[in-house]
Parts: structure tokens; C-alpha cells; sequence
């Protein structure tokens, strides 16, 4: 896997500094950015497994924290979608100003709530955002923005989460852009039944490769 060591960036923004883990794929000519879920961090280990995978198949990938330690101790902060989805615009626009990303088709992954935060940024930037994937997402969170996403969206449930599977079809209906939902048999909602996140994994590359513009040789058999 032909990928430059990672390194921790800091993004300021606004009155908020907010701190990454960035990994580049040599060659690569697409970037994820993930917005993780309330309660979760740049240093959970499914996104972090998740982003390994992408990056095996020539994607760059930035994990990000969204809140503050102290921001992330509140429920009101983490459950505020116009917040989380303003700092993933902020870090949008940082990738687009970096000599070394400045280039890259950018992509998000969003779990939980960060999938909410992904639709609504993605709803007020248009074509810059090129692909989106959801993982145990609550996209209703983001019900007035969903019409506006232009950017190819994957929404994945686990199969046993049925009350996030309900949510996730009345918000699937009101996305017009390219769309799929894709449920994950045997599953529930942080996919911790065995094989089931390499599936969320393999579905999220496919989806990425795809929409993001990655060359075909670059990615694993």
C-alpha cells in the first residue's frame, strides 16, 4: 500500500481549532473526510478500520473531531447538526487550500449523527463534495437539506437496526441525487457482529472508487 506516514493537522476555523489525522495516499486523486458519529472521535477504531480499507484501495483519508474534548462532553453540542455540519464545511475548505490536497476529489464518510452533519455541508457546497457514505446514519437529522445534496449518496444499515433502517428509508425518499442503501444482514447498529464492518468497509470503497475518480489499477483485486 503505497501511503505517506500520517501526520495530526490542526484546522482553525472560526473561534474553534480542530485537530485531524491526515493520511495521503501517493497517487491518489480522491480524499474522505470522515465526521464521526456523538460520543465518537478521530481515534475510533471501526472509522479507523474503515479508513485503513479505503486507503488500501488509493484513497487518501482524514479523520477528524468535529467537537472540542469540552464540546464533546456536552449533548447539546453533539447532537447540534448545524454545528458539526459548519466545522466539516470548515475542513472541507482547508483541504481545498492545502498544496497537497488542494487537488483531490473530496468524499465523505459520516456515522450516527456525522452522517446528518456530511448530508447538510455537502447540501450548501454542491459539486465540490463528489460522493457521500452513511454508516448507522440518521440522515432525518438533516431533513431539510437532503433535496439539496448533489453528491452520489450510500446510505449502510445493519439489518437488526430497525428503527435507524425506518429512518433511513423516509430519508432516502427525499434524496434526488444518485442514491443506494444498502443493508448489512446480521448486523446491528455499530456493526460489531463478526465480518459485518468489513462489509460497511468494502461497500464504502466501492462507492469512493467509483465517484471519487480513483484509476482502476490503483485499487486491490
Amino acid at each position: 500500500m503505497n501511503v505517506a506516514n500520517g501526520k495530526e493537522v490542526r484546522i482553525k476555523g472560526d473561534d474553534v481549532t480542530l485537530i485531524g489525522d491526515l493520511a495521503l495516499h501517493r497517487g491518489a486523486k480522491g480524499i474522505v473526510l470522515f465526521a464521526h458519529g456523538s460520543g465518537s472521535s478521530r481515534h475510533s477504531t471501526r472509522n479507523k478500520y474503515v479508513a485503513s480499507v479505503l486507503r488500501s484501495h488509493g484513497l487518501s483519508t482524514l479523520l477528524l473531531d468535529l467537537l472540542t474534548e469540552e464540546e464533546s462532553e456536552r449533548t447539546d453540542k453533539r447532537f447540534d447538526i448545524d454545528l458539526l455540519a459548519k466545522r466539516l464545511t470548515i475542513a472541507e475548505k482547508w483541504l481545498k487550500e492545502q498544496e497537497e490536497t488542494k487537488d483531490l476529489a473530496i468524499g465523505y464518510f459520516g456515522a450516527s449523527t456525522g452522517a446528518a452533519a456530511a448530508l447538510q455541508s455537502a447540501a450548501g457546497l454542491g459539486d465540490e463534495i463528489k460522493a457521500i457514505v452513511s454508516r448507522g446514519g440518521r440522515p432525518d437529522l438533516a431533513k431539510d437539506y437532503l433535496a439539496k445534496v448533489t453528491a452520489p449518496t450510500l446510505l449502510i444499515v445493519g439489518g437488526f437496526d430497525e428503527e435507524v433502517i425506518a429512518l433511513n428509508d423516509k430519508a432516502y425518499m427525499k434524496l434526488i441525487a444518485e442514491k443506494k442503501m444498502e443493508i448489512v444482514p446480521g448486523a446491528t447498529h455499530l456493526f460489531e457482529e463478526q465480518g459485518t464492518l468489513e462489509q460497511v468497509a468494502e461497500l464504502a470503497a466501492r462507492w469512493f472508487v467509483e465517484y471519487l475518480g480513483i484509476p482502476k489499477e490503483t485499487t486491490n483485486p
